[in-house]
């Protein structure tokens, strides 16, 4: 299975059936009047969102989608069957655009809900409808109306509570296995997530969060370097930032810059993502001598002027998780039960939500445009073949190996 999280397709409703123009013929019935039949209403094209399906790869294969025509009426007043709706499913935390207008038609979040993205056509009219006591024998009769057709963008941004941010190799796939029943690739040699993955974090009995773990990130991301923008946008869907940090990166460089690195990759991606609530987390403090390891922890703060919540942990040794579960718990809950209780704090939640989605979807079109524009004066420059694949355009992942988990 290939992780997809961005497909374009096209979207055709079915066209309305005919009216007909008939008259009744029948024995002993000399005039016996139009009898003609409507058309049915062609078929409408909805979008829905299923829990089972967890990317969007079947919509690289077949990009168009129509619905089924209506039936033309009949005579004896027989109006004509109705086309079959045809219902796509996406995975749950899909939004839906016009690649036209550019505006939002539907964001699904919850498994089952379902929107309408194509409208089939309406019928066409009988000569029934136009009989009068001065026109009996009307022979006139309308034709279906044609259905919608759209062009539409699905993105899919993962749903989680917390979203795990930070350097290749900082530890994020090990922290969300040793909190989580979720397996993403670990290793002892260097390497980065290539897919996002979600676990489900129990705290207590009856008390859990979803956790994301996001590709690993690199200096200039905002800007599409590494992965870039591809997984940034996943981040806006979450309520808490956790950033793990390495205290001793493989590489010898030095944490306290990678971490701030990191953080203005996230402002200069987006300055609302930047206002979500974001904890510190020092990871791999194992690999540290106890009688270090403080002092080394404090001057990576101090670099950082971080005034922040912080945890030092071990995500190899599940050392200090669990106080981080138990905070990310008792903030989430606060939030949930606020915004239950106060609507004036929900209508600002929402607000906040909706600038975030649309700086996130600003951002990842100008990414793209620049990424094209790049690869076109690559080509002119003759440093890009004109047959080479370029499907890294268009977010493909043919070549990713993928450790999806939900």
């Amino acid at each position: 299975m290939r992780f997809v999280d961005e497909a374009v397709i096209t979207v055709e409703a079915g066209d309305g059936g005919n009216g007909v123009a008939s008259f009744r013929r029948e024995k002993f019935v000399p005039f016996g009047g139009p009898d003609g039949g409507d058309g049915g209403r062609g078929g409408s094209v909805y979008i829905q969102a299923d829990d089972n399906t967890s990317t969007l790869v079947d919509f690289r294969y077949t990009r168009r989608f129509r619905a089924e025509r209506a039936k033309n009426g009949r005579g004896a007043n027989c109006a004509g069957r109705g086309g079959e709706d045809t219902v796509l499913m996406v995975p749950v935390g899909t939004t839906i655009v016009d690649t036209d207008s550019g505006d939002i038609i539907g964001d699904l979040v919850e498994n089952g809900q379902r929107v309408l993205v194509a409208a089939g056509g309406d019928g066409g009219l009988g000569n029934t409808h136009f009989k009068s006591s001065t026109n009996r024998t009307p022979r006139k009769c309308t034709h279906g109306f044609k259905g919608e057709f759209r062009e539409i963008r699905l993105e899919l941004k993962v749903l989680a509570d917390v979203g795990l941010l930070g350097m290749p190799n900082a530890g994020k796939s090990t922290f969300i296995r040793a909190v989580s029943a979720a397996k993403p690739k670990v290793a002892d040699y260097p390497f980065t997530t290539m897919v996002p993955n979600l676990g489900v974090v129990d705290a207590d009995s009856h008390r859990s969060f979803v956790m994301a773990d996001i590709p690993g990130l690199i200096e200039g991301a905002s800007e599409g370097a590494g992965l870039g923008i591809r997984f940034l946008k996943h981040l806006a869907r979450t309520r808490i930032l956790l950033h793990i940090v390495d205290v001793q990166p493989i590489d010898g460089s030095d944490p306290a810059y990678n971490a701030k690195a990191i953080l203005a990759e996230l402002k200069k991606f987006s300055p609302t993502l930047s206002k979500l609530p974001i904890v510190l987390v020092l990871n791999k403090v194992d690999q540290l001598a106890d009688d270090t390891r403080d002092e080394w922890c404090q001057h990576i703060l101090d670099e950082m002027q971080w005034d922040g919540p912080v945890f030092k942990t071990s995500g190899l040794m599940s050392e200090g998780t669990k106080p981080v579960v138990y905070y990310l718990m008792d903030q989430i809950e606060q939030q949930r039960e606020r915004e239950l209780e106060d609507p004036e704090y929900a209508a600002e939640v929402k607000a906040f939500r909706d600038q975030l989605e649309a700086e996130t979807r600003e951002q990842t079109i100008a990414a793209k445009e620049a990424y094209r524009e790049m690869r076109r004066q690559q080509r002119l420059a003759g440093l890009l073949d004109d047959d080479e694949d370029d499907n890294d355009e268009d977010g493909d992942d043919s070549d990713m190996e993928v450790f999806y988990v939900r």
